[in-house]
């Protein structure tokens, strides 16, 4: 009978595959395995190893803690697939906390499955052992996620979350859902009408992750200034990125990029519409009904709304997405049919938007006037209606 440790034993495997592999496509073929971003934390790592600032390479765009963990990366020639073995372990140890939050009460054969979307994905372990960083990060949330609802540590869990929020700023969006969630469990200070949601776990848990996050960029800010807060933080605010965004306002930043003068602030109030869903409503109706489920939802909604969206950011909500078809009637027998045309749906709008960028970046097509266009809005229309359907199969 298979186990989850046959599944976890496999998920090795493949990563060890997948790794030789890169190795072998790397030396061999034209077209390179390695993420491009691989190369950019490399090099970053290798200023920190010299002493110097890793904001000296170009469009590194993130914590010095990433090129801090790297610089074993700068040892020699054999040390400089580090940092991707770092990425596949944070990895897998992110499908360990998958499975330790799935509800307890589900049979083995669909544990087996759902722990297999993350450990046995294909994208998953692609993006792991291309070198993408993503998976420092999941592990992170994850802990948080972890310690909170199974170790009951409001301690650790807070300061896992002040990780992660110091490493990319989005999981900020968890904060509020945790301290709603946090107002049940605990005697209200005062009480009177929403002050009474504030006690001593929730301020605790407040006080713990501000503390981390303040800890951390003060200690970089002393070594790096004003560039540690423009390049981990700042930018990301007013970056105008139009390659490979899957993004509904891809078209209008393509253009903006082109002109001479701002005649248009869009970058700046595309976090309106993100904030107000991601981080008030779904809080305010999942926070206490279903946590993980909620930030399934929420972090799928932040990514739909953002005004970049990579193949990258997939892996955000993918996390989640094991525990949600746990508890989501889109995953049995009555609904199967409506959750198999949702993942078509997904497929095949993200597909359409592949095809134009493919016209575009290979060919030579000029495909942003018409296929980008159209496609992106499709994929974005498309991705509002399944969270509509998310929604509605939770709440049923």
């Amino acid at each position: 009978m298979i186990s989850t440790f046959h599944i976890q034993i496999i998920a090795i495997l493949l990563r060890i595959g997948f790794f030789l592999f890169g190795l072998y496509q790397d030396k061999y073929l034209p077209v390179k395995y390695t993420d491009i971003d691989y190369l950019v934390f490399s090099d970053a790592a290798r200023f920190v190893y010299e002493g110097q600032s890793p904001y000296l390479r170009e469009t590194y765009r993130y914590t010095p803690l990433l090129s801090w963990l790297l610089v074993p990366n700068s040892w020699g020639e054999y040390w400089y697939s580090f940092g991707k073995i770092l990425f596949m372990i944070s990895d897998l140890v992110t499908g360990l906390f998958i499975v330790k939050l799935l509800p307890r009460n589900i049979s083995k054969n669909k544990m087996l499955v759902l722990s297999s979307i993350w450990l046995l994905n294909p994208m998953v372990i692609t993006i792991s052992t291309r070198g993408s960083s993503e998976s420092v990060l999941t592990v992170m949330i994850m802990a948080s996620i972890y310690f909170l609802l199974r170790r009951d540590s409001i301690f650790l869990s807070a300061v896992w979350l002040g990780l992660a929020i110091h490493f990319k700023l989005y999981p900020i969006i968890y904060l509020p859902s945790i301290l709603l969630y946090l107002s049940n469990k605990g005697k209200p200070l005062v009480n009177i009408p929403l002050v009474k949601l504030v006690n001593m776990k929730s301020i605790t848990y407040l006080f713990f992750t501000v503390v981390t996050v303040a800890a951390l960029n003060g200690l970089f800010y002393i070594h790096y200034g004003y560039e540690f807060l423009y390049h981990s933080y700042l930018y990301h605010f007013i970056r105008l990125d139009h390659r490979h965004n899957f993004s509904v306002y891809n078209v209008c930043l393509y253009y903006k990029s082109a002109l001479a003068e701002n005649v248009s602030n869009i970058e700046s109030f595309a976090f309106i519409p993100q904030f107000l869903i991601s981080t008030i409503a779904i809080p305010l109706v999942f926070a206490k009904k279903d946590l993980i489920s909620g930030f399934f939802l929420q972090t799928l909604a932040f990514v739909t709304f953002n005004k970049v969206m990579t193949s990258q950011y997939f892996i955000w909500y993918l996390i989640f997405l094991p525990y949600f078809l746990s508890r989501t009637n889109l995953a049995s027998k009555k609904h199967a049919r409506k959750g198999i045309f949702i993942l078509l749906l997904w497929i095949v709008s993200q597909g359409s938007w592949l095809y134009f960028a493919f016209q575009l970046e290979f060919l030579g097509k000029n495909t942003f006037d018409s296929g980008l266009l159209y496609s992106s809005i499709f994929f974005f229309l498309s991705n509002c209606w399944i969270i509509s359907q998310f929604v509605d199969s939770i709440c049923t």
